[in-house]
């Protein structure tokens, strides 16, 4: 029986749904999206990004750019990944996201359970919360999208990755492709990459 989502967690609030994506690659920033939705906003297949097909997502990206109220996509490259950790990069993608909304939230509500406060803004976190509310479910398909794009384009500068397939995450062929080839500057270095190996820079 599919999920019915909800349309916000606090009624009678502008509320943002906030998630990222690429948190758990070897290479490439990670992405997040900040939605704010209207309260009639429906679709039947909008769910969390990962119970998606690649074709859905690319479907539903359009559609909730058109009827969103607001949407902003948030970028931390992997040499900031690299300087303050993922979880802090992951978090820092979500703001830069909040930042390029044209209208400011009265409230966040974040996928996951890790956040920081953002400005004066009050903000909850939600276990799974791409698979509960709909402007967090649409957040998690801008950001996979989004940063599926970018993968697929650095892929054409190093093809022996297999970026376009794996978008970066540690597939067996991607950890075969570093251990022949060695790391990119896309890499986060302060990963497990399988090092020492050379570099290509």
């Amino acid at each position: 029986m599919k999920t019915i989502l909800l349309p916000f967690l606090n009624d009678g609030l502008i509320e943002a749904g906030c998630d990222e994506a690429g948190r758990g690659c070897l290479a490439g920033p990670v992405f997040a999206a900040s939605v704010i939705l209207p309260i009639d906003f429906r679709h039947l297949d909008l769910n969390d990004s990962k119970k998606l097909s690649e074709k859905k997502r690319e479907q539903l990206r359009p559609y909730i750019e058109e009827h969103a109220i607001a949407f902003g996509i948030g970028i931390v490259d992997e040499k900031e990944i690299d300087q303050i950790n993922i979880l802090n990069a992951s978090i820092l993608a979500m703001h830069r996201a909040v930042d390029n909304l044209v209208h400011k939230p009265e409230h966040l509500i974040i996928d996951g359970n890790r956040f920081k406060p953002y400005q004066d803004v009050d903000h909850t976190t939600i276990i799974k919360g791409d698979g509960k509310y709909l402007s967090i479910a649409a957040a998690s398909v801008l950001a996979k999208t989004y940063r599926d794009d970018y993968m697929n384009k650095i892929a054409q500068e190093y093809p022996e990755y297999g970026w376009d397939q794996n978008k970066g995450y540690p597939t067996k062929s991607h950890k075969a492709a570093i251990i022949k080839h060695g790391i990119t500057p896309y890499h986060r270095q302060s990963f497990n990459l399988g090092l020492p190996i050379p570099t290509l820079f």
